[in-house]
């Protein structure tokens, strides 16, 4: 028999800022296989939300206290645990390939129906049985009524667009793989990147209806070149550029051992 939640005796959301304007929120009661790390980059005459969490409690009125005169909220990709908050945005961007998914929240799969009660899926590394929350919000809060809403895309983005902050500009690289408009932020300037689930140190997860092993390799190869100084991703802690590739040639070497299609 399942024991029922308890309502949390505190704030929702965790908020830990890392310094020059960027600071990780994290939601500490979604238990970690679906919790995604949020981002929020202050800029100059913008500041981006990249990723939004399960959308279990308002992200935007939590974090209203960081946010400059502009904000917008752009999704790394549209799976559930990243895009639950999109629709309190009135800026939202994602990758063009995916963008119909976060606007009609019909996905195919992507933001598929979801028993937040039961989790019954495999990731060896993560535990995914049992409740996907360790808490409620609020007393009265149902986990049955809990859905993706849809969210009004209002920017599509590709390969080479320029987010401009002001201060900061961010290149978006897409990194396929493990979903097909996943996408990265750039940083030349300080060696920067924001990878969503492209890559986390972490179980990779590369067998979805909708992802493609082939792009994936493909895209750890890209990364491989890349010259990191720090990574933010999608889950887990933040690293720098030799555990990237230690994390990219774990992958290809993964690959190799399965099909030899990868290279390392």
């Amino acid at each position: 028999m399942t024991t029922p939640l308890k309502p949390i005796d505190g704030d929702w959301f965790q908020f830990r800022s890392l310094g020059e304007g960027i600071t990780l929120i994290t939601e500490p009661h979604v238990i970690p296989f679906l919790r995604c790390n949020i981002w929020h980059i202050r800029g100059r005459g913008l500041d981006l939300m990249v990723d939004t969490g399960l959308g279990v409690s308002s992200l935007h009125a939590a974090s209203r206290h960081l946010f400059g005169q502009r904000v917008a909220a752009l999704a790394t990709h549209v799976h559930l645990d990243h895009v639950g908050s999109h629709h309190e945005f009135a800026e939202c961007w994602c990758h063009r390939l995916e963008a119909d998914a976060l606007a009609h929240a019909d996905p195919d799969g992507t933001l598929a129906d979801f028993d937040l009660n039961e989790v019954n899926i495999e990731v060896p590394g993560y535990q995914t049985g049992g409740p996907a929350l360790t808490a409620l919000p609020t007393p009265d809060y149902d986990l049955s009524a809990w859905e993706i809403k849809q969210a009004t895309v209002t920017r599509r983005l590709d390969e080479g667009d320029v987010i401009d902050l002001g201060n900061r500009h961010f290149e978006v690289l897409h990194l396929p793989g493990h979903s097909p408009g996943s996408i990265g932020l750039w940083e030349a300037r300080s060696g920067t990147l924001f990878s969503g689930d492209a890559i986390y140190d972490g179980p990779l997860i590369d067998d979805l209806h909708h992802s493609d092993r082939a792009a994936y390799a493909r895209t750890m190869e890209r990364l491989l070149e890349l010259p990191v100084s720090v990574v933010h991703a999608g889950h887990d802690p933040s690293f720098g550029r030799e555990r990237l590739r230690e994390l990219v040639r774990a992958y290809l070497g993964k690959l190799e051992g399965l099909d030899g299609t990868a290279g390392g």
